[in-house]
């Protein structure tokens, strides 16, 4: 196997198990667990099924490492066409993972106000689980914050896989597609939250299109590279 078809299929494998873990912490926990403005609903379906919640926090972390691990993958496939847009595709991608897991430390401290440890003594009930549920709130809205990085990465990567003449030009185009759906739906929660679930619903296709496309040609397909006789010819 070619040392870049090599590199595709490891990328690809990378991308596939983030789409198997995050969706667990973004979408199902937080529709199962959190019941929106009713704290007390909340404190009881997180308490029920702390295990699960937990699983959340684990997922939400070992789906931010896992992002690591991909981007430095694609870095090494796509580096070669150009660095200046790869150091920029890491780059974008790293702030992502910081803000992930900063991120992760606002379940951790709602799920302590929850729990009522004995130094929250001073607290009432009641106010400990408003307080939690404003920890649950900053965590989705730094999840807001961070889909203006899961969009931005996915430019400079686009770009890099139109240019590198073994990925499908298709296959960037979406990618570029999918960057400004990140953006239209951070921007609209953040500016108009209103039409947020709109937009959501809108960019929800172009968004499934750019990045499940890339992962399945990595994964089938890898990278498609003349061998050098061909090339030459």
């Amino acid at each position: 196997m070619h040392p870049t078809d090599k590199a595709a299929r490891v990328a690809g494998a990378l991308y596939l198990s983030l789409v198997v873990t995050a969706p667990l912490s973004l979408i199902y926990i937080p529709r199962t667990l959190i019941v929106t403005g009713n704290a007390t609903a909340t404190a009881k379906h997180i308490l029920a099924h702390e295990v699960l919640f937990r699983l959340g926090i684990v997922a939400d972390l070992i789906s931010t490492v896992i992002f690591i691990f991909l981007v430095m993958a694609l870095y090494r496939l796509l580096s070669g066409v150009n660095k200046t847009h790869a150091s920029l595709m890491v780059i974008l991608a790293l702030v992502s993972v910081a803000i992930g897991f900063m991120n992760v430390l606002n379940n951790i401290a709602a799920l302590t106000l929850f729990r009522g440890s004995d130094f929250l003594a001073v607290f009432e009930k009641p106010q400990l689980d408003a307080l939690a549920m404003l920890f649950l709130h900053l965590h989705g809205q730094g999840n807001v914050i961070n889909g203006i990085f899961w969009g931005l990465w996915l430019f400079p990567f686009g770009v890099l896989v139109m240019r590198s003449g073994f990925l499908p030009r298709i296959l960037g185009v979406l990618l570029i597609v999918n960057c400004f759906a990140y953006l239209a739906i951070s921007l609209t929660s953040l500016l108009q939250p209103g039409y947020s679930t709109v937009v959501s619903r809108v960019a929800l296709l172009p968004m499934a299109a750019g990045e499940l496309s890339i992962i399945a040609w990595l994964l089938i397909k890898g990278a498609q590279v003349q061998p050098l006789a061909a090339a030459a010819s």
